[in-house]
């Protein structure tokens, strides 16, 4: 059964730093483009960053940007989300995705983890 698991989320102050990962498995995630998404409460699934089997990133435009940097390692099928710099705002359940395009639209992502809480102190 495939499967994705976040890990890393915890309490932070803000300007600190966490890496989250993402464990894939079940079956080979590695043709995938895989995402990060983040759901604060109150609000719609927002996309954050996804990276090609390839290395070819893109990021949600606006303050993840230049903040948080995604990666992956193939051969150990995790996906990475490094962040820097946090901020009250980046408070939310952060999800690991799997899909097939380089998007940020959720519903373009056909598997899921599920999740993992950041909560980013002032």
């Amino acid at each position: 059964q495939a499967r994705l698991v976040e890990s890393g989320g915890r309490l932070v102050q803000g300007g600190g730093s966490l890496r989250l990962s993402c464990a894939a498995s079940g079956r080979t995630f590695n043709s995938d483009v895989m995402g990060w998404f983040r759901q604060a409460p109150g609000k719609e699934r927002e996309f954050v960053a996804a990276i090609t089997w390839s290395g070819v990133i893109t990021y949600a435009s606006g303050s993840v940007k230049g903040r948080f940097t995604i990666s992956r390692d193939n051969a150990k099928s995790m996906v990475y989300l490094q962040m820097n710099s946090l901020k009250p705002e980046d408070t939310a359940l952060y999800y690991c995705a799997a899909g097939r395009t380089l998007t940020g639209a959720p519903s373009q992502y056909g598997y899921w983890g599920q999740g993992t809480q950041v909560t980013v102190s002032s």
